[in-house]
């Protein structure tokens, strides 16, 4: 066999060693992701859920057109993520992108915005370059819509904090991509759909006050209201029963009602004013807030909490518009801080608040923990900020006070609660008392102690409140957290939802909101003082490497071939 054969035979071995091992392989999956943080590995819970679907989830994507550099990225995120999906849900995941603005008619563009609106995708404006190299200011809907089994459900993605960057709001968008989209098609596809209850009947917030909210529980669980008729065991087919800001007492029969419902496991949200005023009964100037007793206070406290009958004053706040015209003259409203209505941060570090928008409130209390309660895990979601101070109730409060111009020296106090989670096991307020005599409806399961279980404490009503806009022939509910004024969303749904969505056990799901996903941008500054050095490196040095390689190449053939 001569050495030209053996070269062939060789060749040959190795194409069919190849070929082979493709053949086997392809019976084996597998993918490898060399991030450091692996930005393309699905979660367990995730791969679960995809690898049980039964019908075709459809994600119709409308982030598509002339896009700017940021949302372009978010896009391939986007399709790289539901291209990860579709590898383990495999025909069952169907995806496209749309735009939404692809017609020249102005009328079938104007109709598109407004169908998309209705149907709860949320627009925003972008810069983007267009085709004379200027730039102009377009509309993009960074959302989508997701089909299943003939639900339509929409899915926004954009996370617009404005204490952050663009490039950091989009970093945060793509890092909560799987959670959002996960978040729908596993309570449909998995069918988790509980029942949530609206507890009424003590001047809590109506139906019209809470309307989005439950358009978006809706989504997941099934939404009732009602009145506690005081009969033990009313509530044990609910998942979660939420008390929206009360305005008066309850009852012994329906405190034990709630008691024992949390004994048997039941989950509860408290959104609780201890402190009654509203900017209503500010109208005039001025007005007195006054404690408000719920009877609640032996319950929170037996459970390990206690909400302060005091008002929160915060640096970090919203803005109202005031009068500020002279006595006769006309109104003229200008912007200004009101330190009663703070803005509260929502940590990073917990899934529940990760990477959320800042929480708008109004009147806001404190609360403390209690110490004592032993098997209760008590976890602050929202605090103040670093300038804060407490007014003490009862008090009277004036709309002069924005005129005053206070200082960081006056507002001393630092992170104090306003929100927390417990979780454990609880210990019945009725424990040791005459039942009978308190609740005559009550049978003999009476327990004294609960199964693991967990409540929502938070010290303010109105965070769970959207407004109401009334005209002459309807009333609309405006979105949670949306701010009339600023035109501003803030990020209460979100933190509703996600507290909500962890009571109701669904913590695989909340803990794909601990994914971070490193935003590696440049330094401007550095990047700009050092242009010159960059330019010149990255133009002359790949031409010097060729000249370098061109002259070592002919020294090396004119040495060969001269001994030659």
């Amino acid at each position: 066999m001569n050495k030209k054969t053996r070269q062939h035979l060789k060749l040959d071995i190795q194409l069919i060693t190849v070929l082979l091992l493709a053949y086997v392989l392809s019976f084996y999956f597998f993918r490898i992701d060399l991030t450091a943080e692996k930005r393309y590995t699905l979660s367990p819970y995730t791969k679960k859920v995809l690898k049980s679907l039964d019908d075709i989830v459809y994600v119709k994507v409308y982030l598509e057109g002339e896009l700017n550099i940021p949302f372009r990225k978010m896009q391939q995120s986007l399709r790289e993520t539901l291209d990860e999906f579709r590898v383990y849900g495999e025909d069952n995941i169907q995806y496209s992108f749309v735009n939404p603005f692809e017609s020249t008619d102005d009328q079938v563009r104007k109709d598109m915005f407004n169908r998309l609106y209705e149907k709860g995708l949320k627009p925003t404006n972008i810069l983007a370059n267009d085709k004379e190299g200027g730039s102009s200011e377009k509309i993009v809907f960074p959302g989508a819509l997701i089909s299943y089994k003939g639900v339509e459900i929409p899915v926004n993605l954009l996370k617009n904090d404005p204490r952050l960057s663009a490039e950091e709001n989009i970093n945060n968008s793509i890092q909560g991509i799987e959670f959002e989209l996960m978040k729908v098609i596993s309570a449909r596809a998995r069918n988790l759909s509980g029942k949530v209850a609206f507890i009424e009947g003590h001047g809590e917030l109506d139906e019209y006050q809470t309307e989005d909210l439950s358009k978006e529980l809706s989504l997941y669980y099934d939404v009732f209201r009602g009145k506690i008729s005081g009969q033990p065991g009313e509530l044990d087919d609910y998942t979660a029963v939420i008390v929206a800001k009360p305005r008066t007492r309850f009852s012994e029969p329906e405190k034990y009602v709630l008691d024992q419902y949390i004994m048997k496991g039941g989950k509860v949200m408290w959104f609780i004013d201890r402190v009654d005023i509203s900017m209503d009964s500010l109208a005039t100037g001025s007005a007195l807030a006054m404690i408000n007793d719920l009877n609640l206070d032996d319950m929170l406290f037996r459970y390990g909490v206690r909400i302060n009958p005091v008002l929160l004053q915060d640096l970090q706040c919203n803005i109202i518009p005031v009068n500020v015209a002279l006595e006769g003259n006309d109104p003229d409203f200008r912007p200004a801080p009101w330190t009663y209505f703070p803005l509260l941060t929502a940590p990073s570090d917990n899934p529940v608040t990760r990477n959320l928008n800042m929480i708008r409130t109004e009147f806001v209390n404190t609360l403390d923990t209690i110490g004592a309660r032993k098997g209760v895990k008590k976890t602050v979601l929202l605090r103040s900020s670093a300038s804060s101070r407490l007014v003490e109730a009862p008090v009277i409060l004036s709309l002069g006070e924005i005129r005053a111009d206070p200082t960081r020296l006056d507002f001393g106090k630092s992170w104090l609660p306003v929100a927390v989670m417990l979780d454990g096991t609880f210990e019945s307020v009725f424990q040791n008392r005459m039942i009978r005599d308190i609740v005559p409806l009550a049978d003999k399961s009476f327990a004294p102690q609960s199964v693991p279980t967990g409540m929502l404490v938070v010290a303010d009503g109105d965070m769970i409140r959207n407004d109401v806009r009334i005209t002459p022939n309807e009333i609309i509910s405006l979105p949670l957290g949306f701010d009339r004024y600023t035109q501003q969303t803030f990020g209460n749904k979100d933190f509703v939802m996600n507290a909500l969505h962890y009571l109701a056990g669904n913590e695989e799901l909340i803990r794909l909101r601990s994914r971070d996903i490193t935003l590696r941008l440049l330094d401007k500054a550095k990047s700009k003082e050092d242009r010159v050095f960059w330019v010149i490196v990255n133009t002359v040095l790949p031409v010097l490497c060729i000249i370098l390689a061109g002259i070592l190449y002919a020294l090396f053939r004119k040495r060969k071939y001269s001994k030659a």
